[in-house]
């Protein structure tokens, strides 16, 4: 492996970008963010510096949080190869467009990754790093070995599959709980209550197939004989969360998702759950 990543660029600032930001300050490189207007930025965190053009010296590691758009990206990623002939890796954040689309109009196909985040991405101690076909085993290793740095733990995902591991566990899940609450069989709140109280705290100390192991294969392949034919196997987004899209029912953003949120104090009940989840971290890494 060629020498270890120092100097990051961020490109984009944000929600995940501050997050990834800060990350990479706290784990001592040269942290660059890319912004179109920095003057606008008023919590740059101390260590990091903000420009709108990019930085004449080529950075080893770029991670692009910029908008979920493919012409955005592809823009952008035309802007570092221009510029740097191929010299960083180019990490995308993406949680959910084609990396090889997003790949397609590189010419250095082999420098480029995907470093997918949990939000808040300062906090989650966790990273997946997704390989495309074309990516090189020093670019992985390279990536790797710089999101460890940051006090990481990384998942390598070694194919693009849709959702990468993070957001396809996540959406089977509640592609079933939404079929469920559209159906009038459980609420909103029923599930929420299971996943606070009964599964979220079994598998933060046991995981999802270690507990498996633990309460013994036998049953749970009897389970899934029994169980895995009914569940709700369509193919299309459940019609209730898209009509709440359409209706704009989109949560906090305008006051009504699946709960009602209007009157409630947003930012202090966000910094009450930020507090709880490092709490509750805490408690995982210990032996």
């Amino acid at each position: 492996m060629s020498g270890s990543v120092k100097r990051v660029l961020v490109a984009g600032y944000g929600t995940m970008g501050r997050g990834v930001t800060l990350s990479f300050v706290r784990g001592g490189f040269e942290t660059i963010v890319l912004s179109r207007d920095p003057s606008r930025i008023a919590d740059l965190p101390e260590g990091a510096t903000a420009v709108s053009e990019l930085p004449a010296e080529a950075p080893d590691l770029v991670l692009e949080n910029v908008p979920e758009k493919v012409d955005v990206k592809h823009a952008l990623y035309r802007r570092l190869e221009e510029a740097y002939d191929g010299a960083p890796i180019i990490a995308t954040n993406t949680s959910g467009l084609s990396l090889e689309e997003l790949a397609a109009p590189l010419r250095h196909p082999d420098k480029f990754i995907g470093a997918h985040y949990l939000q808040p991405a300062e906090a989650f101690p966790l990273v997946e790093v997704i390989r495309i076909p074309a990516t090189s085993d020093e670019t992985t290793a390279r990536t790797t070995d710089a999101m460890e740095r940051t006090g990481k733990q990384v998942i390598t995902v070694n194919r693009p599959v849709a959702g990468f591991l993070f957001n396809r566990l996540q959406h089977a899940m509640l592609h079933e709980a939404y079929w469920m609450i559209e159906q009038g069989i459980v609420t909103a709140e029923d599930v929420d209550t299971f996943a606070r109280r009964a599964f979220g705290p079994r598998m933060c100390v046991t995981g999802v197939i270690e507990q498996k192991d633990l309460s013994g294969i036998d049953t749970h392949a009897l389970s899934q004989l029994g169980i895995v034919p009914h569940l709700h196997h369509g193919a299309e987004p459940i019609r209730l969360v898209q009509d709440m899209y359409a209706r704009g029912d989109l949560g906090v953003k305008t006051g009504k998702g699946f709960y009602d949120w209007t009157g409630r104090d947003v930012d202090a009940y966000k910094r009450k759950a930020a507090e709880k989840l490092k709490r509750i971290l805490a408690i995982i890494e210990e032996e």
